[in-house]
């Protein structure tokens, strides 16, 4: 893994066990952040999804968009996701992202979290395509929110919360999805929209 300049983009190890997480708590700063974010929600072709939660099918409690190589398909709660292609700012925050952590991405998964009520619920990054061990990397823009993680199996270890902050890195590495679950739940008090990126490698 490579490390960037200074301490607000250099990613910092957080002590977890059964976990390789990293998170760089100013990877962008705040104009850069603003400029991006503004790109995003004018380029991406954000979509309401409809999956399936307990057998039920439901609107997603935000907006998303999946982006990628071509043929990278994507599953989960019960759906089929073929990828749009890359836009130029999807290539080049992707550009940064792999130089900072010193892995290869060829899809994002894109959410947009409106205001306070948008969520989404405990799960991990599990499903085949990533692989058994899968390093994925989450940039946030906008309003800072609550990133939660509970063991999947230990209930001696308790939950934690991680502020991802308007231009943060997070990188979750090796057995972290296979051992916990994470979430973004709801605010009790109002927040403005935020912009998350979730850059992953899929599989042949």
């Amino acid at each position: 893994m490579m490390d960037l300049c200074d301490d607000g983009k250099r990613l910092q190890p957080v002590p977890l066990q059964d976990a390789a997480l990293h998170v760089a708590t100013h990877f962008y700063g705040p104009e850069e952040s603003a400029a991006l974010m503004h790109a995003l929600r004018e380029e991406i072709a954000w979509r309401q999804e409809r999956i399936l939660i307990g057998g039920r099918e439901r609107l997603q409690p935000r907006l998303s968009a999946w982006y990628g190589d071509a043929g990278r398909t994507y599953r989960y709660s019960g759906r089929r996701f073929e990828p749009l292609p890359w836009t130029p700012v999807l290539l080049r925050v992707r550009a940064d992202v792999e130089r900072a952590t010193g892995h290869r991405y060829n899809s994002v998964l894109l959410n947009l979290y409106r205001n306070e009520n948008d969520s989404v619920g405990w799960h991990s990054d599990d499903e085949a395509e990533l692989g058994s061990a899968p390093a994925i990397a989450s940039v946030s823009f906008g309003e800072t929110r609550r990133f939660r993680l509970r063991h999947r199996r230990r209930k001696d270890l308790d939950a934690i919360s991680i502020p991802l902050e308007n231009g943060s890195l997070l990188l979750m590495e090796g057995p972290t999805q296979s051992c916990w679950r994470h979430a973004v739940p709801k605010e009790t008090q109002a927040c403005g929209p935020r912009i998350n990126l979730t850059f992953r490698l899929i599989l042949d």
